[in-house]
């Protein structure tokens, strides 16, 4: 096998989902080990791809903005055709990106065929069907192609200057490096996954005031009003962080934590792959296509409403039923059971 090969992965577009592909890395680098092995991606995932192991290089596609246009795309077919690769696995389901594969005359092109892609492949791969974990469903495509898979749990590195930025920042807000505490990831990426904030405060005050340890609301940016609300509610002035951490500052901070909590989101799936302890709290998605696949100890909670038993995206859901399922005495005494350990 020649050392100058050179593979290129066409990634997906969700935090979470790129943390699905990542148990394809993991075996192209396996069965690869001389090989280049570059990834393609957005420009919202190009931080959590950095922490991945086996990728030797990111390549940016900004398909909304400054890629938009026919002569931008024109320049990324140039790009990759100077880059000369071997062979492209294209995780992303795109007609677009399996035609500019074609167009860079990458030799080796496999992919899932469906909505006319097959005239672009060389390697058209059957659909995984239902009921299969993304995660699998990405290894689909390595494994029709004949590339072995050992282990298909997700794995994250967490930057060495993020821990320790981490523990400034805690110790700025009043938690010492060997104190223990709880992470609660109270949003999601839409609404429908959303525990009821009353839900999220009741546990807050309850880990704070019958366990006695120490609550970080981690969020983003925009979800910074909804996480002060969670805070207000909870009446125990739990420490919010929604805003103030980049991306390996939060990975760092789930790693860092004795407990991680969190509806199905990005954060939960980060912490999966860093924490030692996770619980999940799962509504309109389902656990066997879409739970977390990393290392840590992970207790799932999904009551069945009935509606919820294939994936619902029924998104003006007027009472989401299937959250509030979930009781607070129920993640709760979860946590309880984890903390006592």
């Amino acid at each position: 096998m020649s050392q100058q090969e050179k593979i290129l992965v066409v990634n997906v577009n969700w935090l979470g989902d790129v943390i699905f592909s990542i148990p394809v890395f993991k075996s192209l680098r396996k069965n690869y080990p001389q090989a280049s092995i570059s990834c393609l991606a957005v420009p919202r995932v190009k931080e959590i791809l950095e922490c991945v192991p086996g990728i030797d290089e990111i390549i940016i596609y900004d398909e909304k903005e400054r890629g938009r246009g026919p002569f931008a795309k024109i320049g990324l077919v140039r790009r990759l055709q100077q880059k000369n690769f071997d062979k492209v696995f294209l995780l992303h389901g795109s007609w677009s990106r399996a035609l500019l594969m074609f167009l860079a005359g990458i030799p080796v092109r496999v992919g899932y065929q469906k909505e006319g892609r097959s005239r672009f492949l060389t390697h058209p791969v059957d659909p995984a069907g239902e009921g299969v974990h993304k995660a699998d469903t990405y290894l689909n495509i390595v494994e029709s192609f004949g590339v072995p898979v050992w282990d298909r749990t997700s794995e994250l590195r967490v930057p060495d200057n993020a821990r320790q930025e981490i523990v400034i920042i805690l110790g700025e807000n009043g938690i010492q490096d060997n104190e223990r505490f709880v992470v609660v990831h109270t949003s999601g990426n839409w609404d429908l996954k959303r525990w009821p904030q009353k839900s999220w405060a009741e546990l807050v005050k309850t880990l704070v005031t019958e366990l006695k340890i120490k609550v970080v609301i981690s969020e983003g940016p925009k979800e910074l009003e909804w996480a002060k609300e969670v805070a207000r509610l909870s009446q125990v002035d739990p420490l919010v962080l929604a805003g103030k951490t980049n991306l390996p500052q939060l990975m760092a901070l789930l790693e860092k934590a004795s407990l991680v909590i969190s509806a199905d989101s990005g954060p939960l799936h980060i912490a999966s792959c860093v924490s030692r302890n996770v619980i999940g709290i799962y509504g309109p998605t389902m656990p066997l296509t879409t739970g977390p696949r990393g290392k840590a100890n992970v207790q799932i909670f999904h009551k069945d409403v009935g509606c919820n038993r294939a994936s619902c995206y029924h998104l003006a859901c007027p009472d989401n039923d299937c959250m509030q399922a979930v009781t607070v005495n129920d993640v709760a005494e979860a946590a309880k059971n984890i903390l006592s350990r």
